[in-house]
Formats: structure tokens, C-alpha cells, sequence
């Protein structure tokens, strides 16, 4: 069997199942489990741009794929009347305050000598500098947090509209997906600049607290993103349900096709979802490959294999690692602005960086680690079985269970632990495929 028979029987596999659980499950969650399986592939081959090709160790995944949801809510949605009048000029100016403290910090580095002076030098400097910065920005925020606080409560965002027409400019998502892929790209290049010099894994160490920062910070500062609030109601670039039920002829469209207007305006939504998030992927795929194929590519390679062979050859490791770190954490980024587009609202509690990072890394080594079509293979596959295990292991406890008394102790608990049948299952394919198949499902050539 060929390789692209064997690749093309694997991706029939995975959308006959996905097919088939519309037939059981219903249209609506086989779509949902397509659109979010396409948003896990784009995080898949963001992943597998660090590790597949360079061999950096990234466990802050999460961390990328939360400034894109920001991204979503600062170009989404409208800003809030009066909060910025209230507190704007105040935030910007601590800002620029903390940024002349570290160029001031830098600058002390760069001038003095190394010695104990330029240690207690910097270590005033920064001092100073954070004592400054809250003394600005914590008046400020507490006017902004004021505006209005059940309602909004933050500073909103750049969307023209008003709090009620906003939604009318969904358009401007479109914008946000890529501004999300700038943000993540602008916290890599400050992370990989501070932390590329580390081995693996203190790398890794480093990436997973930094995710925590980052979530942290949008958790807890409700003048930015409300916080455990949560913003809800960002617009879609895509046509509201209502709309479409309302409208005759899409509702006489739906009858000729055997649906109702409510769960046909629903499949029709995420169908629209599904064509532009096939869209993206399409094309970070192709720039992924072209990337791959390239002798920038064939250098990261070099680089990932032997790191000192690479450097003696005039490699610099260093800069090309920092290069493939910001590329595949924009991607990242993409993906977050997209799954905040999907859902409609940012929800930072709901963002797991241990939880979810270890999730598309299990998507990146069952689908190939450094094949860019095995890790969409594995953003697929393993988001599938991701949602489906549950429901799947309760049926068969259910099955397991139908002998034993109603009130027995044993069924009770089998019932019980179909809920973590997830964790065990993603173990479990894990162990077979790094048994059977070692390099993944579609390995790097």
C-alpha cells in the first residue's frame, strides 16, 4: 500500500466517523466536532512547527492561544462608553512607565560592569520602576472598573459599532483571527528572547509557567477582559440564527431539505464556520509545507537533529530557533482567536494550560511529529475521540452494568469512572501508537 492510499484511507476513517456520529448524535454535534477538530489541527500544526521541525519543547500552548481569544475581544467588540475618558490616559501612561523601566534596566546592563554595583543598580531600578507603574495604573483601573460594572466593566474594544450595532460588524473578525496570531507572536518574541538559551526541558518548565502568567493576568484584570466574568456576545462573521429563521426563503430552503428552521439555521451557521476555518487551515498548511520543503526548512532540520554539527557549519541556532518559536506560537494565536469567534465569548477560567497543552501535543505524536498532514490527521482524530469517549464509555458501563442491582455499589462506581474513561483513553492510543507506530500514524519522510 502507497503512502497516499494509506494517508487517504486514514483521513476516510476519521470524517466517516465523524459522519457517522451525525447520524447517531444528531448534525449539530457531528459540525461541532468538525469545526473545533479543524481549530486543533491549526494548533497541531503550530505545535509541530516547534517540535517537529526545531525540536523546541513548548508546554505553554494555552498561554498563545489565550492572547488570540484577547485579540478576539479587543478588535470585536465596542468599546465602553466612557471607561476610557475614565481611565485611559492613566493605563497608557503607566504602560509607557513600565516600558522605561526595563529599557532603563537594559540599558543599566548593557553600561556597567558585571559585579555586585550593577546588580544592586537593577535591582532599584526595577524596583522603583514596578512601585511607579501600580501607582499609576491601579487608580486608573479602579475608574475603569467602575463604568457601568455588571454590564461591561472593561475597557472594550475597536469595533465601530455601539453596544447595540456592534454585532452587525462581524466583518471585523475576520481581522481579529490574524491580529491574535500578532499578538501571540509579540509574547513569543519576549519569551524566546529570555528563555531559547534553555535546555528542553527547563524550556519547558519556563513555557508552562509563563502560560500560567498570562492566563492569570486575564483572569484577574477585569479593566482588559473582565476577567472570571467573562465577555460574552462577541460577533460572528457569520449570519445569526434568528436571522436566518426569519427569512422565508431560507426557512422554505430548509423544509425542501428535510430540516425545521431552527436546527437547519444552526447546521447552516456552522457549516459557514467550517469553510472559513477550512480556509485558514488550507493555507497555513501550504505555507507550513512550502516552509517545510524550503532549505530554511531542510536547515531546522539540520539544526533539530544535531545542534553542534549545525552551529559549526555557521548555523545560527539561536536565531532560527527564535524565528520557528514565534512562527508556530502565532499559529497558535490564529487558533485561539478562532475557537473565541466560534464560542462567542472569552472565558479565561476554561483555559488549562497543563490540561489542553498536553492534549494537542497527544494530537502532534499520534499524528506524526514533523509531518504537517499527520498533525492535522491527529488534530482530527484525537479531538474526535476527545468528545466522544464519555459518552461512548458510559453506553458501554451501561451495557456492562445491566445485570447488577439498582443499588449496587460496583455499578454505581463503573458509572461513575466513565467520566475519566477520556484521560485513559488519550494514554491508551498513545502506548499503541508509540508501540506500533513510533514516528505516528503519517510520519516525517
Amino acid at each position: 500500500m502507497t503512502d497516499t492510499v494509506k494517508n487517504s484511507l486514514l483521513f476516510a476513517l476519521v470524517f466517516t466517523l465523524i459522519i457517522i456520529s451525525g447520524f447517531f448524535q444528531g448534525w449539530n454535534n457531528a459540525m461541532f466536532i468538525l469545526n473545533m477538530g479543524i481549530i486543533s489541527a491549526i494548533m497541531a500544526l503550530g505545535v509541530n512547527l516547534q517540535w517537529g521541525y526545531a525540536g523546541l519543547f513548548n508546554v505553554g500552548v494555552m498561554g498563545f492561544v489565550a492572547l488570540g481569544g484577547l485579540a478576539a475581544v479587543l478588535v470585536g467588540m465596542p468599546a465602553t462608553p466612557g471607561a476610557f475618558s475614565a481611565g485611559g490616559p492613566g493605563v497608557i501612561l503607566a504602560i509607557l512607565l513600565g516600558a522605561a523601566t526595563i529599557i532603563v534596566a537594559v540599558f543599566t546592563y548593557k553600561k556597567m560592569s558585571a559585579g555586585r554595583n550593577r546588580s544592586l543598580a537593577i535591582t532599584a531600578i526595577l524596583i522603583f520602576g514596578f512601585f511607579v507603574f501600580r501607582g499609576f495604573l491601579d487608580p486608573a483601573v479602579g475608574l475603569i472598573e467602575d463604568v457601568n460594572p455588571a454590564a461591561t466593566g472593561y475597557l472594550g474594544g475597536l469595533n465601530p459599532g455601539t453596544q447595540d450595532t456592534y454585532r452587525d460588524n462581524g466583518w471585523i473578525m475576520l481581522i481579529a483571527w490574524p491580529v491574535g496570531g500578532l499578538f501571540a507572536a509579540g509574547a513569543a518574541w519576549l519569551i524566546g528572547k529570555a528563555a531559547l538559551g534553555l535546555r528542553s526541558d527547563y524550556l519547558a518548565i519556563a513555557t508552562l509557567g509563563i502560560a500560567e502568567i498570562i492566563i492569570a493576568v486575564l483572569k484577574n484584570e477585569d479593566w482588559l477582559t473582565r476577567g472570571v466574568k467573562n465577555v460574552v456576545g462577541v460577533p460572528r462573521p457569520v449570519p445569526y440564527e434568528l436571522d436566518l429563521q426569519n427569512s422565508a426563503q431560507f426557512v422554505e430552503r430548509a423544509a425542501a431539505m428535510g430540516f425545521d428552521p431552527v436546527e437547519g439555521s444552526t447546521i447552516f451557521v456552522k457549516l459557514l464556520y467550517a469553510a472559513l476555518f477550512a480556509a485558514v487551515l488550507g493555507i497555513i498548511f501550504y505555507l507550513s509545507q512550502r516552509a517545510l520543503n524550503s532549505p530554511w526548512g531542510r536547515m531546522l532540520r539540520a539544526i533539530r537533529d544535531n545542534e553542534v554539527a549545525a552551529e559549526a557549519m555557521g548555523k545560527d541556532v539561536t536565531a532560527r530557533h527564535l524565528q520557528v518559536f514565534i512562527l508556530g506560537s502565532a499559529i497558535c494565536g490564529i487558533a485561539g482567536a478562532m475557537m473565541t469567534t466560534l464560542d462567542g465569548q472569552l472565558t479565561p477560567g476554561t483555559y488549562q494550560p497543563l490540561r489542553f497543552t498536553f492534549l494537542v501535543w497527544v494530537m502532534v505524536i499520534v499524528g506524526g511529529s514533523g509531518s504537517n498532514l499527520g498533525s492535522i490527521l491527529g488534530g482530527f482524530l484525537i479531538w474526535f475521540l476527545w468528545v466522544q469517549v464519555e459518552p461512548i464509555g458510559l453506553f458501554l458501563m451501561d451495557i456492562i452494568t445491566a445485570g447488577m442491582a439498582e443499588d449496587s455499589a460496583l455499578r454505581a462506581h463503573l458509572i461513575d469512572s466513565a467520566a475519566q474513561m477520556r484521560l485513559m483513553t488519550m494514554g491508551l492510543i498513545m502506548i499503541l501508537v508509540l508501540r506500533f507506530s513510533p514516528r505516528g500514524l503519517i510520519p516525517e519522510k
